[in-house]
C-alpha cells in the first residue's frame, strides 16, 4: 500500500510543473543590444504573456562574446522553465565552429520553436554598374579580388553570405570586417565598399531613398514584401542564406512545460497584426513542433560546419 501511495504521489508531481507554471517571473535572455529584431520579437512576446499569466515576463539583455555571453548564463539556469533564450542561428550554427564556446550548443539547450526568419538581401552602391545577380557576377570576374564586400565580423552571416556566393559563381571579393553592421553601411552607402549581403530592415530605407541597387535576397524562396526581387539561388544554384531566429531553454526542462510554452508562443506569434507589422520589415514570423525544431538546429550545425571547414574561416 505505501508503495501504491508514493507511487501515486510521483505521478501527480510529474503532472505539477505545467499545471502551476508559472508561479514565479519569467525571464527571456537576448544575447544582443536592445533595438533589432531578437529583441522586438522577445519583447512582443513578453508583452502577448502579459495578459495570460499571473506573474511578468521580463526581457533582459545580454549582449558580448558573439552572443555567447547571454547563451551561456541561459545553457547554465536551473532547468525549471522560468529562463528563455531567444537568438540568432549563429549560436547554434556558426559559433561551435569558430571556437569553443563555454556551453555545447546541441546538447545544453532545449529547442522550443523557430520564431523567425530574417530577410537578407544581396545590395551594391548607385556607383556599382551591376543591376542584377548576372550582372554583379560578371563585373567581379572581370576584377578578381578589387571589390570590397562588407561584414559585421568573421563568421557573421553576412561574411558567409559572401563566402558562398564567392564559392558558387567562382567569383573572388576582399572581405572588409566590421564591429558591427552599421560602420559597414556607413561605408557602403558611398562605395568605399561594393558588395554588402545583411538584413533587410537596415537597408530597405536605403533602397527607397535610391542609395543602393537591391539585386536579390539570399532565402531559397522570394520575400512577398520585395516584389519581383529575385532569389539569389534562382541563379546561382545552391545558394541560401536564411537567417533565423529562435526560442531555447535550458536542456532538461520538463515535457510538459516545454509543451505549454511552445502553445502560448505559437498562440502569440500566429497573430495577425505582429505578423503584418514584422513583414514590413523583413522578419517573417514561423513556428514548428519542438522536435522538429531540434532537427532543423542540428542540420543547419552541420551544414555551415561544412562551408566554414571549407573556406577556412576563422573566428575573431
Amino acid at each position: 500500500m505505501r508503495f501504491l501511495i508514493a507511487g501515486l504521489l510521483l505521478c501527480c508531481s510529474a503532472f505539477a510543473p505545467a499545471q502551476n507554471f508559472p508561479e514565479r517571473p519569467v525571464k527571456i535572455i537576448v544575447p544582443l543590444t536592445p533595438g533589432g529584431s531578437p529583441d522586438t520579437i522577445a519583447r512582443a512576446l513578453a508583452q502577448g504573456l502579459q495578459g495570460v499569466w499571473p506573474h511578468p515576463v521580463v526581457v533582459e539583455n545580454r549582449p558580448g562574446g558573439s552572443q555567447n555571453i547571454g547563451s551561456e548564463l541561459v545553457a547554465k539556469s536551473p532547468p525549471d522553465g522560468y529562463t528563455w533564450l531567444l537568438a540568432p542561428d549563429n549560436v547554434f550554427s556558426v559559433n561551435p565552429h569558430l571556437g569553443k564556446p563555454p556551453f555545447d550548443a546541441l546538447a545544453d539547450f532545449t529547442p522550443v520553436t523557430p520564431v523567425a526568419r530574417i530577410a537578407f538581401l544581396l545590395v551594391v552602391p548607385v556607383g556599382v554598374p551591376a543591376n542584377s545577380v548576372q550582372e554583379l557576377i560578371a563585373y567581379a570576374k572581370a576584377r578578381p579580388g578589387e571589390l570590397n564586400h562588407g561584414s559585421s565580423g568573421n563568421g557573421s552571416p553576412q561574411h558567409l553570405g559572401a563566402v558562398l556566393f564567392q564559392s558558387l559563381t567562382g567569383t573572388k571579393l576582399n572581405h572588409v570586417p566590421y564591429k558591427g553592421a552599421a560602420p559597414a553601411v556607413a561605408d557602403l552607402l558611398p562605395g568605399r565598399i561594393q558588395v554588402w549581403i545583411g538584413a533587410a530592415n537596415t537597408l530597405l530605407p536605403h533602397i527607397k531613398e535610391g542609395r543602393l541597387k537591391l539585386l536579390g535576397s539570399t532565402a531559397p524562396q522570394r520575400f512577398a514584401l520585395l516584389g519581383d526581387t529575385p532569389a539569389i539561388g534562382e541563379v546561382v544554384k545552391g545558394y541560401a542564406l536564411d537567417p533565423w531566429l529562435g526560442l531555447f531553454m535550458p536542456a532538461r526542462v520538463p515535457q510538459d512545460i516545454v509543451t505549454r510554452v511552445h502553445g502560448e508562443v505559437v498562440r502569440i506569434l500566429n497573430g495577425a497584426e505582429l505578423r503584418a507589422r514584422l513583414a514590413a520589415q523583413g522578419i517573417e514570423l514561423l513556428t514548428s513542433s519542438p522536435a522538429e525544431f531540434a532537427r532543423f538546429v542540428r542540420e543547419d550545425n552541420a551544414k555551415w560546419g561544412r562551408i566554414i571547414k571549407e573556406a577556412g574561416i576563422k573566428g575573431d
